[in-house]
């Protein structure tokens, strides 16, 4: 199993039916260090609002979200779902958890 750490659209359960064709279960849980920073991303119809973490000069900053248990291919599924403005990368989350998490490019 994969541990996929989510702060934004995959925490929705429309998003996880249309990405995963199943809902996941998750736990509470933080990235210290970290910030939320706007972002846009060109989509079919236009340009959409998102957010994107990013790494933070203050630690105590922190981006509290959902930390999943997914199999090694939801988690490709995961990559094909995020644009090209994110990618994935390793981080230890405040419950000393090593997960993925999306981040800017």
């Amino acid at each position: 199993m994969e541990q996929l750490f989510s702060y934004g659209t995959l925490q929705s359960e429309e998003i996880q039916i249309q990405v995963f064709n199943k809902l996941l279960t998750g736990t509470a849980d933080q990235l210290l260090g970290y910030k939320l920073k706007d972002l846009k991303i060109e989509e079919e119809f236009g340009m959409e609002d998102y957010f994107v973490a990013i790494p933070s000069e203050n630690p105590q900053d922190a981006i509290k979200g959902v930390l999943f248990d997914i199999s090694t291919e939801d988690l490709d599924k995961a990559d094909l779902f995020e644009s090209k403005s994110y990618k994935r990368v390793e981080i230890i989350l405040k419950s000393g958890t090593t997960a993925w998490i999306f981040i800017e490019r």
